[in-house]
């Protein structure tokens, strides 16, 4: 008897081992998390494209008398002035040309002066009567035809002067020497290319963008631009123009930005383009992370202590334009709130968690880091299509 008593009771203290044992086991340990602030500050949306530059001024010069190419003064890639000589045609039949004409108009001019005192003559006879008026009428139509012969002539003399002088090419702006096409002893033509050159001091960007973006762009908004061709630059100007129709296969607006040109950027390049749609001085703004969606909508779990332990509870959220890993909230929270933020997809409300505190940095002569005892910090912004600061 005595020992089924021993027996049963053994049985009784195991089973309330067991029991507590799996009392123990269906507490859920606390969930590890970071936290941050839900901070106000400066806020911009904007919107964000890839964009193109061109040269605005890329004239091509080309020649504008005949004749043979004697000189090439100007090389693909060299910098020059404006009025700097580039090439030199030669002037041989241009100059001969021109003392043709001046001899014709210095021709003419005689035989006008020559007229003009006949027609005096032929006045003064009219007034004495020796002479009919239709004489007289004749000879002042004579006169008039000479002078207008005269100032045909001079005119030829004056054009053909001037193609004296385009015989020494010149460049019509400052720029580079993008293109040589000429070499001495080409023969050229009126009109055929000798030289392509750039002004890249002042160039235009084509941004594009989608259709539903037009009633939020407008002329004269600021507008920031980045390229590869100039790390860590960035670029201010504003919206000079926006085309009025639709660019045809991609079906985009053509958004046209003027830059000032410090010499880094080439026509032909890429931009990345943010054009500042608004902005707000104070806007409440937490890290995309923090934000996950549950059935009851979009919510943060707040940090709280309830009864001497740290617990997730949830706060619906509205929120607005995102931009770099932050995302703004228009509704459901004050500002200064401790939020989840690694970890906050895997919370629920109420839930326990326990907070993780990042390492200092290791300090000179090899001590261990200390535990921090402030709040994980925002992560860095990225891409995205607005942005905050």
């Amino acid at each position: 008897m005595r020992h089924v008593l021993v027996a049963s009771l053994s049985l009784i203290l195991l089973a309330a081992c067991g029991q507590k044992a799996e009392e123990k086991k269906a507490v859920p340990p606390p969930s590890l998390i970071t936290v941050t602030q839900a901070t106000k500050g400066e806020f911009e949306v904007v919107l964000e494209t890839l964009g193109s530059l061109e040269v605005l001024a890329d004239p091509k010069i080309g020649a504008e008398v005949a004749g043979r190419v004697t000189q090439v003064l100007a090389r693909t890639g060299k910098v020059v002035k404006a009025g700097e000589l580039l090439a030199v045609i030669d002037a041989g039949d241009v100059t001969l040309q021109n003392k043709a004409d001046e001899a014709e108009a210095r021709r003419v001019e005689a035989l006008a002066k020559q007229q003009e005192k006949l027609a005096e003559r032929q006045q003064s006879l009219m007034d004495k009567g020796f002479l009919s008026k239709n004489a007289g009428e004749d000879v002042a139509a004579q006169r008039a035809a000479l002078a207008a012969q005269f100032d045909a002539a001079r005119a030829r003399a004056d054009n053909s002067r001037r193609a004296v002088g385009k015989t020494r090419v010149v460049a019509p702006i400052a720029g580079i020497i993008e293109v040589q096409i000429v070499s001495p002893g080409d023969y050229v033509k009126v009109g055929d290319p000798l030289f392509n050159l750039v002004a890249p001091n002042k160039l235009r960007a084509h941004l594009p963008f989608a259709e539903s973006f037009g009633p939020r762009l407008k002329v004269g908004q600021e507008v920031r631009l980045v390229s590869p061709l100039a790390p860590g630059k960035v670029f201010a100007s504003r919206i000079k123009d926006i085309r009025p129709g639709i660019v045809e296969g991609s079906r985009t607006l053509d958004v046209l930005v003027d830059i000032d040109n410090d010499g880094s950027l080439r026509g032909g390049g890429t931009v990345n383009a943010a054009v500042i749609v608004s902005a707000r001085a104070e806007a409440l703004t937490v890290p995309e992370q923090s934000v996950v969606l549950r059935p009851a909508g979009k919510v943060v779990y707040v940090i709280a202590d309830v009864d001497g332990q740290k617990k997730a509870q949830q706060k619906p959220v509205k929120v607005g334009a995102k931009r770099g890993g932050r995302i703004e909230i228009i509704d459901g929270l004050a500002g200064g709130e401790t939020i989840a933020l690694d970890g906050a997809g895997f919370l629920t409300n109420g839930a326990t968690v326990a907070i993780k505190e990042p390492a200092k940095p290791k300090a000179a002569g090899g001590s261990k880091p200390e535990a921090a005892l402030t709040p994980n910090p925002s992560p860095a912004r990225g891409e995205g299509s607005v942005a905050s600061r």
